[in-house]
């Protein structure tokens, strides 16, 4: 389940094809993550203002290198819902990280289907360097938490 989550009617435009799927439902990720991260901003304290900050930009930046990386391929990119459910209530600080870890967690299990679909040097590095950049920061939310262990082995799987 992505969080903050969409309804869940399927996408008519989500192509049929494993590797160009997988990017779009990356996209539709990436999109929820940005609208949570409202919510993380809203409710976190000062002291995370930068992390909140970068992290957003992060995935914008990504979110839009992924759009045109589909719309490259002839494919259309999911539109952003008009709101999502968030799957925690967000009050304190402490639930804004927390939903920031949850978020970067389904990020990586986004991007590490992309990887596990792309067919092509370019879709893989791509999908590396976000799956990296997604366990990277969910590491850095788990040290304000001060959850144990701040990292796993394989992200964005069961291992």
């Amino acid at each position: 389940m992505t969080s903050p989550t969409p309804s869940t009617t399927p996408d008519p435009d989500r192509p049929s094809d494993g590797p160009t799927a997988t990017l779009f439902d990356a996209v539709a990720t990436e999109h929820a993550t940005i609208y949570g991260y409202g919510i993380v901003s809203a409710h976190s304290s000062p002291d995370e203002n930068d992390l909140v900050s970068s992290a957003m930009a992060e995935h914008r930046e990504r979110r839009e290198a992924a759009i045109a990386m589909l719309t490259g391929r002839g494919a259309k990119a999911p539109l952003p819902a008009a709101g999502y459910q968030l799957p925690m209530p967000v009050h304190y600080p402490a639930d804004a990280a927390k939903l920031a870890v949850r978020m970067e967690e389904d990020c990586a299990v986004a991007w590490r289907a992309t990887l596990e679909q792309a067919n092509s040097e370019q879709d893989r590095a791509f999908a590396v360097t976000a799956l990296t950049e997604a366990a990277v920061t969910a590491a850095r939310w788990k040290q304000i938490l001060g959850t144990q262990p701040v990292t796993v082995a394989f992200p964005g799987g069961t291992e």
